[in-house]
């Protein structure tokens, strides 16, 4: 049953439509809608005619959270919010405080954080091709992505101790020296991984039903993914040839050596196309963060910011005392405001951050990619089939944590 209130439901329907249209919910519990999304559809037979879009069903509320935290205990919420791309999040976050502490990162720490970043864009876009190829009827893809997912969750687990909610990057650095097998257990991932991108593409480029489900479905035009805010995967398959990562460049990006996909086919087809292609570019920035990887400590030399090394914290009293008012009063953050943005899986995601001079921000919004992806879909269904619906929702790559925090 739609809510009286639904803003679908408002306007005055054509003259005569009453009578051929119908209003329906799809979710928030169909497994198609990649979460806890209900969309509201008025349709004509099998045509969409118009789609609303009506989240809050996973609000947790993360952003005023993080103001009864310190700051250092802001980063596990981060985690949870895109849940699919963890250490994007707490790359975005830790990059907004340390500007506004004015902190020196170590190289070494900068190139660690470029090279979970991007294994974190593979376990995005692993996921992203596995369900959407699900959606559309290919279940094998989806089996096939979850078992090299797995080989990247392994390597998270063990450089944090966690498989998805991994906490690893902090204020000032990286929690700990990674382990001294991990570079070899990433050599050996990616050595094997371009083979398994062809896999999948061997699988669906060629396939009839893949391709006809598609191609020209969805389409968005380069004006409308600016007008309506896109970023990522989904606005540089509409042709526009912008990324974060080259054109704004953060943690040591122009150092690396990387082509940014673009795609004029502006429909689900070229947002496939583009996501393989992003696989396999950041296979390469990985390598070249193992082949350049620098020497040095992964935590800046900040002792009133960052927690000292056990063993420095067992054995030196000045080492105790600044873990004991860390861990219980936290650090003062100078008063200002700022904002960072980083080129996430899923598209462009900001953090603006406010501090009062206190040891617990002022205030934290996060910008996230899906919702501004969401509110573009009606555009992209008008005049499509009901089952457009779902390739649709599945090329833009949505994930509810992020819409609805």
């Amino acid at each position: 049953m739609v809510d009286v209130g639904t803003p679908i439901l408002q306007a005055p329907l054509a003259e005569g439509a009453r009578d051929q249209t119908m209003v329906l919910n799809m979710g928030p519990q169909h497994p198609s809608t990649h979460g806890v999304l209900r969309l509201v559809l008025e349709i004509d037979g099998e045509i969409v005619v118009r789609l609303y879009p009506e989240i809050g069903y996973l609000h947790t509320g993360i952003e005023k959270t993080c103001e009864a935290k310190f700051y250092q205990q802001v980063v596990p919420l981060t985690d949870r919010v895109d849940y699919l791309g963890p250490m994007a999040n707490n790359l975005c976050y830790c990059l907004a405080v340390e500007k506004l502490l004015q902190l020196e990162i170590p190289e070494r720490a900068v190139w660690i954080r470029v090279l979970l970043t991007e294994l974190t864009r593979l376990n995005s876009h692993l996921i992203w091709l596995g369900t959407h190829a699900m959606d559309i009827g290919a279940l094998t893809v989806f089996l096939y992505t979850f078992r090299e997912r797995e080989e990247i969750l392994r390597i998270f687990e063990a450089v944090s101790g966690q498989r998805m909610m991994t906490s690893y990057f902090r204020i000032g650095g990286l929690s700990m020296e990674p382990p001294l097998d991990l570079f070899d257990r990433i050599q050996a991932f990616i050595k094997t991984f371009p083979e398994k991108i062809d896999e999948y593409s061997n699988l669906l480029t060629g396939n009839p039903i893949f391709r006809n489900r598609l191609m020209g479905v969805g389409h968005l035009s380069p004006e409308d993914a600016i007008a309506l805010a896109v970023t990522g995967p989904t606005m540089r398959a509409s042709g526009v040839d912008f990324d974060l990562r080259r054109d704004m460049p953060y943690s040591s990006y122009e150092k690396f050596q990387f082509k940014v996909p673009v795609s004029n086919r502006c429909d689900c087809w070229g947002r496939y196309e583009v996501r393989l292609l992003e696989m396999r570019e950041s296979i390469g920035i990985i390598q070249q963060a193992l082949d350049g990887m620098p020497g040095g400590p992964v935590k800046a030399d900040a002792p009133k910011i960052v927690l000292p090394d056990r063993e420095k914290m067992k054995t030196q009293m000045e080492a105790l005392i600044h873990h004991f008012k860390i861990v219980t009063e936290g650090f003062n953050v100078p008063a200002g405001e700022v904002y960072q943005g980083i080129e996430s899986g899923h598209g462009q995601m900001g953090y603006y951050v406010v501090s009062d001079g206190t040891a617990k921000p002022y205030r934290v919004h996060m910008r996230y990619p899906g919702f501004a992806s969401l509110q573009a879909l009606e555009t992209m269904c008008k005049g499509r089939m009901l089952a457009d619906v779902v390739a649709v929702i599945g090329s833009i790559d949505i994930v509810l944590g992020e819409i609805d925090r």
